[in-house]
């Protein structure tokens, strides 16, 4: 079996303020984070998964949190440094780094292209003054513009924007008005996405009012896809626009089943063995306790090794994501299982509609199926 591509996963997990949709693993701490014990466990982590990777060469690393811009110009040099001489990092490794747009938030860009971040995540969510408001947000629309004009300025030729869409009180027109400013900017990258109220969070507790109905919801989407299309961004994934040569390799490389190491208190990893044998892990949940584990050298997390009928679902649950589907070959290399192991559901999605095989052998998601793309992926449950 072929190893699949690696990657690594830092989490960073403080936020000015916690945002009440947000499932993420984040924590408001505001001046009292202990960053620079974080940042010291951080390297401790690091060593520790080089182990793990086993010299295996990293073709992206992700700086997720939480608001990694919290941290300075010279702490996220520090990680990157450490991951430099750790691991075996790609001479073009993709360095992506998320921030949000608020002047106290996005921090130093330029400061963060110079410790090596080549790839800047921003998370606008809304260019509405109300919208922001509602979903809880410290930035103005004023500030978003002034952000991707910071990362333009900072050498960033790689930027994403993050967009929410179907948020409380959003008419149709509204969502246009959105999308059309978005466009207008003419980032690489941009993530559309819809609001979903997750568990765990304020949302799912106290669900908002007037949050638009699916049938509003689909009319959103895909007038929003229009307006992406004519402005010359292809979707490559559920929620994912690019321009040519922009798609985000780290995001690909967990849509693909590819494997990555888990680095921050909560991340998640899924590694794969010389003999094929494919496991995940998660590092403690809570920043405190990650670091006293850390410091103990106790940070070893359990590991789960997926059966085979967990794999073939779970490639799925990721490949799925993607219009452009998956071939037998792709999934006999991450799987290590022939397509035979999900002929059933697959045969059955196919005869209803959700989806097709390409003259090129191609399977794919049909238009339908990316519509109710959750209930396609619950067809293959083991």
């Amino acid at each position: 079996m072929i190893l699949p591509p690696l990657s690594l996963y830092v989490h960073l997990p403080w936020c000015v303020r916690k945002c009440p949709y947000c499932d993420f693993n984040s924590h408001t701490a505001g001046d009292s984070a202990p960053r620079s014990r974080y940042v010291a466990a951080i390297l401790d982590d690091l060593a520790h998964e080089a182990e793990r990777a086993a010299g295996r060469p990293i073709e992206s690393i992700f700086l997720g949190g939480g608001t990694p811009s919290l941290f300075s110009p010279a702490e996220i040099g520090q990680i990157l440094d450490a991951a430099k001489n750790d691991l075996d990092v790609a001479a073009d490794c993709e360095i992506t780094m998320e921030s949000n747009p608020g002047t106290v938030e996005r921090g130093d860009l330029a400061g963060f292209h110079r410790a090596g971040v080549n790839r800047i995540s921003l998370g606008a969510q809304s260019f509405d003054e109300e919208m922001l408001r509602v979903l809880g947000r410290i930035h103005s629309p004023d500030d978003i513009l002034a952000a991707f004009d910071d990362a333009c300025t900072a050498g960033f030729d790689s930027i994403n924007i993050d967009l929410m869409f179907a948020l409380p009180g959003q008419t149709l027109p509204m969502a246009i008005a959105d999308i059309e400013k978005l466009c207008g900017l003419q980032p690489p990258h941009i993530s559309y996405y819809q609001l979903t109220l997750e568990p765990n969070t304020v949302f799912f507790k106290r669900p908002p009012e007037n949050l638009p109905d699916d049938d509003l919801s689909w009319e959103i989407q895909e007038h929003g896809h229009r307006v992406l299309r004519e402005a010359g961004y292809q979707q490559y994934e559920i929620s994912a626009f690019a321009r040519k040569g922009h798609r985000c390799r780290h995001n690909l490389n967990y849509w693909t089943f590819g494997d990555y190491l888990a680095v921050g208190a909560g991340a998640h990893g899924k590694h794969t063995d010389a003999d094929g044998v494919i496991r995940r892990y998660q590092k403690p949940a809570h920043p405190l306790t990650y670091i006293e584990q850390v410091r103990q050298g106790t940070c070893e997390p359990p590991v789960r090794t997926l059966k085979d009928e967990d794999v073939g679902f779970e490639y799925l649950l990721n490949a799925l994501r993607l219009p452009a589907g998956f071939s037998e070959s792709a999934f006999l290399s991450r799987t290590g299982l022939k397509l035979d192991a999900i002929g059933t559901p697959l045969a059955k999605a196919k005869a209803d509609g959700l989806m097709q095989e390409s003259a090129t052998g191609m399977w794919q998601p049909t238009p339908l199926g990316l519509r109710f793309l959750n209930d396609l992926q619950a067809r293959f449950l083991p």
